[in-house]
Protein backbone atom coordinates (compact mmCIF):
# COMPACT_ATOMS: atom_id res chain seq x y z
CA UNK A 1 0.00 0.00 0.00
CA UNK A 2 2.98 2.33 0.83
CA UNK A 3 4.21 2.38 -2.41
CA UNK A 4 1.29 3.58 -4.40
CA UNK A 5 1.51 6.69 -2.05
CA UNK A 6 4.95 7.08 -2.54
CA UNK A 7 5.52 10.00 -5.31
CA UNK A 8 9.03 9.15 -7.20
CA UNK A 9 11.22 12.42 -7.86
CA UNK A 10 13.98 12.59 -10.38
CA UNK A 11 16.31 15.50 -10.59
CA UNK A 12 18.27 16.09 -13.91
CA UNK A 13 20.78 18.87 -14.80
CA UNK A 14 22.00 19.49 -17.90
CA UNK A 15 25.37 21.05 -17.80
CA UNK A 16 25.15 22.89 -20.58
CA UNK A 17 22.26 25.17 -19.87
CA UNK A 18 24.50 27.41 -17.51
CA UNK A 19 23.12 31.25 -17.29
CA UNK A 20 25.76 33.63 -17.48
CA UNK A 21 25.68 36.75 -15.03
CA UNK A 22 25.95 39.53 -16.69
CA UNK A 23 25.07 42.38 -13.37
CA UNK A 24 25.33 41.69 -9.87
CA UNK A 25 25.35 44.82 -7.55
CA UNK A 26 24.36 46.28 -4.65
CA UNK A 27 24.74 49.88 -3.90
CA UNK A 28 24.48 52.12 -0.75
CA UNK A 29 22.01 54.76 -1.35
CA UNK A 30 21.56 55.79 1.94
CA UNK A 31 22.27 54.70 5.56
CA UNK A 32 18.82 52.67 5.70
CA UNK A 33 18.64 51.77 1.65
CA UNK A 34 20.59 49.85 -1.16
CA UNK A 35 19.76 48.86 -4.42
CA UNK A 36 20.63 45.49 -5.84
CA UNK A 37 20.65 44.94 -9.11
CA UNK A 38 21.31 41.25 -10.93
CA UNK A 39 20.39 40.13 -14.51
CA UNK A 40 21.52 36.68 -15.71
CA UNK A 41 21.74 35.87 -19.50
CA UNK A 42 19.80 32.78 -19.70
CA UNK A 43 20.07 30.13 -22.42
CA UNK A 44 16.76 29.71 -23.52
CA UNK A 45 13.56 32.64 -22.80
CA UNK A 46 12.11 32.72 -19.13
CA UNK A 47 8.53 31.26 -19.87
CA UNK A 48 6.33 34.72 -19.93
CA UNK A 49 9.45 36.86 -21.38
CA UNK A 50 10.10 37.53 -24.65
CA UNK A 51 13.59 37.74 -24.28
CA UNK A 52 17.50 35.93 -23.20
CA UNK A 53 17.30 37.88 -20.13
CA UNK A 54 16.75 36.66 -16.16
CA UNK A 55 16.32 39.74 -13.66
CA UNK A 56 16.09 41.17 -10.40
CA UNK A 57 16.49 44.39 -9.16
CA UNK A 58 15.50 45.88 -5.84
CA UNK A 59 15.39 48.48 -3.29
CA UNK A 60 15.69 47.60 0.25
CA UNK A 61 14.50 50.26 3.16
CA UNK A 62 15.19 49.78 6.71
CA UNK A 63 15.46 45.37 5.39
CA UNK A 64 12.49 45.28 3.44
CA UNK A 65 11.75 45.19 -0.22
CA UNK A 66 9.66 48.06 -0.87
CA UNK A 67 9.92 47.68 -4.68
CA UNK A 68 11.35 45.09 -6.74
CA UNK A 69 11.64 44.91 -11.10
CA UNK A 70 11.68 41.04 -11.96
CA UNK A 71 10.59 38.21 -14.64
CA UNK A 72 9.07 35.03 -12.68
CA UNK A 73 8.92 32.24 -15.39
CA UNK A 74 5.65 32.50 -16.33
CA UNK A 75 4.65 35.82 -15.20
CA UNK A 76 6.93 38.05 -17.46
CA UNK A 77 8.33 41.15 -16.45
CA UNK A 78 6.62 43.16 -13.64
CA UNK A 79 7.10 45.27 -10.73
CA UNK A 80 6.57 44.93 -7.05
CA UNK A 81 5.84 48.67 -5.30
CA UNK A 82 4.50 47.68 -1.68
CA UNK A 83 1.55 45.24 -2.27
CA UNK A 84 1.08 46.35 -5.61
CA UNK A 85 1.88 43.93 -8.80
CA UNK A 86 2.40 46.36 -12.20
CA UNK A 87 3.38 44.57 -15.39
CA UNK A 88 6.28 45.69 -17.28
CA UNK A 89 7.29 45.70 -20.85
CA UNK A 90 11.14 45.06 -20.93
CA UNK A 91 12.67 46.54 -24.05
CA UNK A 92 16.50 45.74 -23.11
CA UNK A 93 18.96 45.67 -19.71
CA UNK A 94 19.64 49.60 -20.52
CA UNK A 95 16.06 50.78 -20.39
CA UNK A 96 15.31 48.22 -17.52
CA UNK A 97 17.87 50.03 -15.07
CA UNK A 98 16.82 53.39 -16.13
CA UNK A 99 13.15 52.72 -15.65
CA UNK A 100 14.26 50.94 -12.02
CA UNK A 101 16.52 53.99 -10.94
CA UNK A 102 13.70 56.37 -11.99
CA UNK A 103 11.08 54.14 -9.71
CA UNK A 104 13.89 54.47 -7.09
CA UNK A 105 14.42 58.09 -7.45
CA UNK A 106 10.66 58.54 -6.82
CA UNK A 107 10.48 56.55 -3.84
CA UNK A 108 13.47 58.03 -1.71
Amino acid sequence: MLEQLTTICSVGIIPNMKATILINERHQISDNAFIELVVWDVPTEVIGSDHQYKYRLALIVDQVCIMRYDNERGKGGHKHIGDKEISYAFVDIKTLIDDFLKDVEELT
